[in-house]
């Protein structure tokens, strides 16, 4: 299991959980926050720093959220637009720089 970021980050991206996460297992995409599921170690410690309570335990994601389960996975998985090959394990997201800048195709089309 991990922890999960739902659709309450989108488009607001504080970063707070980013400076949290003691493993460095947060990505920022375009949109959203994104949690690499086998580097998150379930400490908990980016849920209470989110600002606007969009991170979940993955049994506890709100039932019209459960889609966002799938897209944290798909983000490291997948082949994503404007990228060459799939994140990945990439361990820490520092290589990037501020951002990885790109989405899921499902959270760049999102609309609240």
């Amino acid at each position: 299991m991990t922890y999960v970021i739902g659709a309450d980050c989108v488009d607001v991206l504080d970063r707070a959980c980013v400076e949290e996460c003691p493993v460095n297992c947060i990505y920022v995409g375009d949109r959203m926050a994104y949690i690499q599921p086998d580097e998150c170690v379930d400490c908990s410690a980016c849920e209470p720093a989110c600002p606007v309570e969009a991170i979940y335990y993955e049994d506890d994601v709100p039932a019209g959220q459960v889609e966002f389960v799938t897209e944290n996975a798909r983000f490291f998985s997948e082949t994503l637009p404007g990228r060459d090959e799939p994140l990945g394990i990439p361990g820490g997201p520092l290589k990037f720089g501020e951002a990885v800048g790109v989405d899921t195709p499902f959270v760049a089309r999102f609309q609240r």
